[in-house]
């Protein structure tokens, strides 16, 4: 571990700020659509732009490293990405608000991809797991502080913005300035979605329904919470709980998928998160009545831990599953299907909950995850009835954090790189250049 630190320190407290960054942005912005009285669905289509604009970076952005390099594509999509957020206090407008979280996609898909490539290049295949749960502790961790940051200042002022666009410019601080050689860029293969389907119809199927889960999760919680009337106190609070729990949850119930049927756990966990999100609404349903409102906010509190604690390692067991089906030269590569069919799902989570949350009520949000997780749970029992079991000594449970992009599923630590590092790119400024030193 002290290796790991030694390696990649620059790295971990670059991201580890832009993490915080990021986790104070989206409760800001949710806070900011109630404020402003924007109407759920506006408020749905205008968080459904990150999403967009992080499955367009995902597809386009691999290739413009593998020809500008890495920590120029950082500095850049940081740098922009700390401009856009300015232009939030400026232009007060759901369409406008909508292009913006686009670019925001965009750059933060680009700075995971930079991340999670460097790590890869500096883990070896018996320190993967330990790199990964490291990252995923950093990342979930200081997004759930960034949370935090909304005590700042009143969310309808100009100043929260000024201190996002201030952290996430610190952050390129430490990484611009570090000595160590930057990584050279793996080409990553991929598979098509009608292979990834035959490999694994659980695998994929599931994957599409978590993205839409995971996204409006992420985005609307706030917005659920403030048009509930929690101080912007309890906001954080209620963000901040769901982050670290869903990071506390993936080793204990990672354990388990690897002692027993792995789609019966999915299963498990799916009907157990939907339970929870509807015991959340029983809690929700207790806030107004007279002398119960700190009772049930305290319980509502722990339904969501619960409901994060089954639901956010979901992805990491669907990912699991699918590498049961697979041979372990070609997790890479599902991985990256995965992640593929993730996205497609999250680009419509946030609005299709939105229309969800204004044609019932608040609790529609709720209901939302509730049904998609039912959903997940029922296809399982249908695949588990049609397919057997299968034992693959190769596959085991690694943890992904939500940001894990295709680049980032090398870092599974049963996997080998597909490839060899790209050598010789007069391009590239990460291949080394002897003239140079």
């Amino acid at each position: 571990m002290n290796k790991i630190l030694k390696n990649s320190w620059a790295l971990f407290l670059g991201m580890g700020a832009l993490m915080l960054a990021y986790g104070f942005q989206g409760s800001l912005l949710g806070v900011r659509a109630v404020k402003e009285e924007f109407s759920l669905a506006a408020t749905g289509f205008m968080m459904s732009g990150y999403f967009v604009g992080y499955f367009i970076g995902a597809i386009t952005i691999p290739k413009l490293i593998s020809r500008v390099g890495h920590i120029r594509i950082f500095a850049a999509f940081a740098s922009i990405a700390s401009l856009v957020i300015l232009i939030h206090a400026v232009f007060i407008n759901p369409f406008v608000w909508f292009l913006l979280r686009v670019l925001t996609g965009v750059s933060m898909v680009s700075i995971y991809t930079v991340a999670e490539s460097w790590l890869n290049d500096r883990a070896s295949n018996k320190n993967r797991g330990s790199v990964l749960s490291l990252y995923m502790m950093i990342l979930y961790g200081a997004m759930g502080c960034g949370m935090f940051f909304l005590n700042f200042s009143n969310p309808i002022n100009f100043e929260p913005f000024i201190l996002i666009s201030v952290i996430t410019s610190g952050a390129l601080i430490p990484i611009l300035l570090t000595k160590r050689k930057p990584p050279t860029f793996k080409k990553i293969e991929t598979m098509t979605l009608r292979e990834a389907y035959i490999s694994s119809p659980f695998g994929m199927v599931s994957s599409f329904f978590y993205g839409t889960i995971q996204s409006a999760l992420f985005t609307l919680l706030a917005v659920y919470a403030a048009g509930m009337n929690f101080s912007i106190f309890q906001i954080s609070v209620v963000t901040f709980l769901l982050a670290v729990s869903g990071a506390i949850s993936q080793w204990p119930i990672g354990k388990l998928s690897d002692m027993y049927d792995r789609r019966t756990v999915i299963i498990t966990v799916s009907f157990a998160a939907a339970f929870f999100a509807l015991c959340a609404i029983f809690a929700s349903s207790q806030m107004y009545m007279p002398d119960g409102l700190a009772t049930s906010k305290f319980w509502f509190y722990i339904f969501l831990i619960l409901f994060s604690f089954c639901s956010l390692p979901m992805f990491s067991l669907i990912l699991a599953h699918t590498n049961d089906f697979i041979p372990k030269e070609k997790f890479v590569a599902a991985g990256a299907s995965l992640q593929f069919t993730f996205g497609m799902g999250a680009i419509g989570g946030p609005f299709l909950c939105s229309i969800f949350m204004d044609l019932t009520n608040l609790n529609g949000f709720f209901i939302f995850l509730m049904f998609f997780h039912i959903l997940i749970g029922i296809y399982g029992i249908y695949r588990s009835k049609v397919r057997p079991v299968v034992e693959n000594p190769d596959s085991q449970f690694v943890a992904m954090p939500q940001s894990i992009t295709p680049a980032g599923i090398e870092l599974n630590p049963t996997t080998e790189p597909i490839e060899e590092p790209v050598k010789n790119n007069p391009v590239s400024i990460f291949n080394e250049d002897k003239s140079s030193k």
